[in-house]
């Protein structure tokens, strides 16, 4: 009986230790897909006046910054928050809302692909 509550134990350990080492893999992709300079690509998108509208409490808006890490001070927003009559002015109604020089727009996480797509900007290699 003791035998085979060590077999369970040490299979538990086992299968902790699997999901532990996909986590971090997972999390390690993740953080090396943040740290390719967005620069130009934050610089096509401020040139084509496309605008992102958001909050810093909007957890979305958080994850879109996130996803161009320190390219994002290139990209042109407004804080709701801090600025709610231009949000008002634009018929902000959730955050985040990207809107292009052409007044369409994007609502809600979009991430770099779609925002490619929608701006013909190119994301790097």
């Amino acid at each position: 009986m003791q035998e085979n509550n060590s077999l369970k134990i040490l299979g538990f350990v086992v299968i902790g230790a699997v999901i532990l080492t996909v986590a971090f893999f997972i999390f390690n992709k993740k953080n090396v897909v943040a740290t390719v300079n967005l620069d130009e690509f934050a610089q096509c998108l401020a040139d084509k006046n496309v605008t992102m509208y958001g909050t810093e409490w909007c957890v979305y808006c958080q994850k879109e910054k996130k996803n161009f890490g320190d390219s994002f001070r290139l990209v042109p927003h407004v804080d709701c928050g801090k600025e709610p009559n231009k949000c008002a002015e634009n018929k902000i109604k959730a955050t985040p809302t990207w809107i292009f020089s052409d007044g369409h727009r994007l609502v809600g996480l979009q991430g770099l692909e779609k925002l490619s797509q929608e701006s013909s900007c190119p994301l790097p290699q």
